[in-house]
């Protein structure tokens, strides 16, 4: 029996114009798959296309409009999985304390990652292919929460309970979570050097994982073809200790 493959299926990625999505994309060209990614900045998708070369393209999406989710789709064409990556990264991502929180504001902060995951999957569901996949992402928040930060902690851990909840629904198509720990993406490269260390002291492996470490694990859930309503832990052992 031969081992699965990604050759010759066509995958989207939300997100994979930088980090882990981008890694995600190289993955699937590099297994024989065309892949299609979206970001919310025109320029990003254009340099991420030119960069990955033959068999990709993309198009700008606001992952908070279900109806430029829509048409983002369109633009696609048919696909067989859909991943995920793409996260909320400005000033106001991390609420901060319950004494301060603002909750006016507050559930809109992590919008993209929980909300427009959900907008993605129901615009999704008419799309797929029937035997595709779709992968979503959380973060070690969610199982390691610390002061200061309650509602990113219960998004992270909504992101999730996501995956269980559409794993049931939109079966057979499959749906999956990949919860990345300390990865060197954009965002924690530009963390102060003493924040990083605090991490890695925490973990068994001490040093922050690589995009393409944790893109395997996405990887693994578009080919895994027996496998639904998981969520693979990709973080240098952090849980552990």
């Amino acid at each position: 029996m031969s081992l699965p493959t990604l050759s010759g299926q066509r995958v989207v990625v939300i997100g994979g114009t930088s980090g882990i999505g981008y890694a995600v994309a190289e993955g699937a060209l590099a297994e024989g798959a065309s892949v299609f990614v979206g970001s919310s900045q025109g320029a990003k998708v254009e340099d991420a296309v030119t960069r990955l070369g033959d068999g990709a393209g993309g198009s700008a999406v606001d992952a908070n409009d279900e109806a430029a989710i829509g048409a983002f789709f369109d633009k696609a064409g048919a696909f067989d999985h859909l991943v995920f990556t793409a996260g909320d990264w400005g000033s106001a991502r991390f609420v901060g304390p319950l004494r301060t929180m603002d909750f006016e504001t507050a559930p809109g902060a992590l919008g993209v990652r929980f909300w427009g995951a959900l907008k993605a999957a129901r615009q999704a569901q008419s799309r797929i292919a029937g035997n595709g996949s779709i992968t979503l992402t959380s973060g070690v928040l969610a199982h390691r929460p610390r002061p200061g930060s309650p509602l990113n902690t219960a998004f992270a851990g909504a992101s999730e309970h996501l995956v269980l909840g559409l794993a049931a629904e939109l079966a057979p198509v499959r749906v999956n979570g990949v919860c990345p720990g300390l990865i060197m993406t954009e965002p924690v490269k530009a963390m102060p050097q003493e924040r990083m260390k605090t991490f890695i002291d925490r973990q068994l492996l001490a040093r922050a994982g690589l995009p393409a470490e944790a893109a395997q694990a996405y990887l693994y859930l578009m080919k895994g073809g027996f496998t639904t309503g998981q969520v693979l832990v990709v973080d240098g052992g952090l849980l552990l200790t």
